[in-house]
Parts: C-alpha cells; sequence; structure tokens
C-alpha cells in the first residue's frame, strides 16, 4: 500500500494532467530513457518531493514521473500487473485472438519485466506505459511507486503480485485451468 507521501506525489501529477499543464508535462517526459534524476527539466516538479531522500529512494519518483508524462491518465486501485493484463486484452481483442505469436510476445515482455533488475526496470516499464497509452488504460500511479520502492525486495512480493494479477481471471489460453485465488 502506497505510503501518504507517495499518494500525495501520485496526486500532485495528476493535477498537473488536470490542469492540463502541457509543459510539465513534457518536462516529465525528458526523463524518459535516461537515468533518474539526469533531466534538469525534472528537477522543479520532483525535487521538492525528494530533496530530504537517499538518491535510490528518489529514483523511483523520478521513474513514474517521467512515465506520468508519458501517460497521464490514472487509475485508483490495481496493480502494474493488472494493467498489463488489461492493456494486452485490448490489444489481443483489436489483433484477433488468433494472433499466438503476439500472445506470446506481450507475456515474454511482461515477464521479462518482472526478472528485470532495478537498473533495467525502466525500459521495460516504458514499452508496458506505451501499449497502456496505445490502450487507453489508466495507471495507478501511486502503487506503481510504492512497487518500484520494493522492487529489490528479496521476497520479490511486488513481481508476485503482478504476476498474481496479470495471469488471474482468463488472461492465458487455459484460464478455466488456473486457479483464480
Amino acid at each position: 500500500m502506497p505510503t501518504e507521501h507517495q499518494t500525495k506525489f501520485a496526486k500532485y501529477l495528476e493535477s498537473l494532467a488536470g490542469r492540463d499543464n502541457r509543459a510539465a508535462l513534457a518536462h516529465l517526459r525528458r526523463g524518459l530513457g535516461k537515468p533518474p534524476g539526469t533531466a534538469p527539466e525534472m528537477f522543479p516538479i520532483v525535487v521538492p518531493w525528494t530533496s530530504s531522500m537517499r538518491d535510490w529512494d528518489a529514483d523511483a519518483y523520478y521513474v513514474v514521473a517521467a512515465l506520468f508524462g508519458a501517460h497521464p491518465m490514472a487509475a485508483q486501485k490495481g496493480n502494474f500487473g493488472d494493467t498489463c493484463r488489461i492493456a494486452h486484452g485490448k490489444r489481443r481483442s483489436a489483433h484477433g485472438s488468433a494472433d499466438e505469436e503476439g500472445v506470446d510476445s506481450l507475456e515474454r515482455r511482461f515477464v521479462a519485466m518482472l526478472n528485470a533488475h532495478p537498473d533495467d526496470l525502466q525500459w521495460h516499464l516504458r514499452h508496458a506505459v506505451e501499449l497502456a497509452s496505445g490502450a487507453e488504460v489508466p495507471v495507478n500511479w501511486a502503487e506503481l511507486l510504492y512497487d518500484l520502492s520494493h522492487w529489490s525486495h528479496p521476497d520479490r512480493f511486488v513481481q508476485r503480485k503482478w504476476a498474481n494479477s496479470y495471469w488471474r481471471s482468463g488472461s492465458g489460453e487455459n484460464a478455466e485451468e488456473q486457479p483464480t485465488e
């Protein structure tokens, strides 16, 4: 569950989109594809929220802010596994359910994201957010921020949570054989 600070940051990002602050969103997008905290255009937006944090804690804020700039649609519930499941389902519907190669490709990308080292995760997230944007699927940004801050936990509870959300209730071909817990 996101902290109060993480939730307020996500609400702040949403307010930028709500006010149609295109300049701020463009500044956030400048962080895409760059190491967290290296796009100076983002500083006025992110630093007030992260100035007292250790760098590795602040990195998640920069990653989420850059991704939000690219896809400023917000959900209030669910996790990124849900986002990917819904976006992949919409893509499958648009391209026909017979596109097995496409389904396999999406699942391989999702598994690669679950296996990603924290330094490589933003690349995987960027592609998944692009897919969500194209499918007009909102993201729970506060939950994503919380999850990124716990990505390296030895129990890998974030990865398991995303996997449970992604493969639940019929996202695979043999859905009736899969548990729905």
